[in-house]
């Protein structure tokens, strides 16, 4: 019977052993720091105007999809993972702000991406013109395993005179 215990505890270890390689327990990464990353922590955009967002997206073992979010930081709310901090506006309540959500596919079996979205901002709804000022550029990026890491920029959305 000791026997038949030990063979069964030791096949348990065998297999614990090998199917923890096959998990990944790795988040994906978000590089804005490369060289045509955009935008950047304190840029300004423009109503009315294209972007193109870029960025490097890299995993251990297969990307799966990102969104972006931009909305209003009126209220001076922090999710920023940038060191550097930028000069916000006075804090104010929104009267028509902008927001933009989207997601994004990553073609299959990649572990590296470059990210290149062209993003419209419009000058307004049917509400009228947006609110300018301060907005987060909030980056979601998820791997094929469910890992996901976020990136928030502190960036302003303004009219150009």
């Amino acid at each position: 019977m000791k026997k038949i215990l030990f063979i069964a505890m030791l096949t348990s270890l065998i297999i614990a052993c090998s199917d923890s390689k096959d998990i990944d327990d790795i988040k994906p990464e978000i590089d804005t720091n490369v060289s045509f990353a955009f935008p950047k922590q304190c840029t300004t955009l423009y109503f009315g105007e294209d972007f193109n967002f870029s960025a490097l997206f890299t995993d251990n073992i297969e990307l799966g999809s990102y969104s972006i979010s931009l909305h209003n930081n009126f209220d001076h709310h922090s999710h920023s993972t940038e060191v550097t901090e930028c000069e916000l506006g006075e804090i104010k309540t929104p009267v028509n702000p902008f927001t933009f959500i989207q997601d994004f596919e990553i073609p299959d079996n990649l572990t590296e991406y470059e990210a290149n979205q062209s993003i419209t901002i419009p000058t307004g709804d049917e509400n009228g013109l947006f609110d300018e000022g301060d907005y987060h550029f909030f980056i979601s990026l998820t791997d094929k395993q469910g890992w996901s890491t976020q990136k928030g920029l502190s960036i302003k959305i303004m009219h150009r005179e």
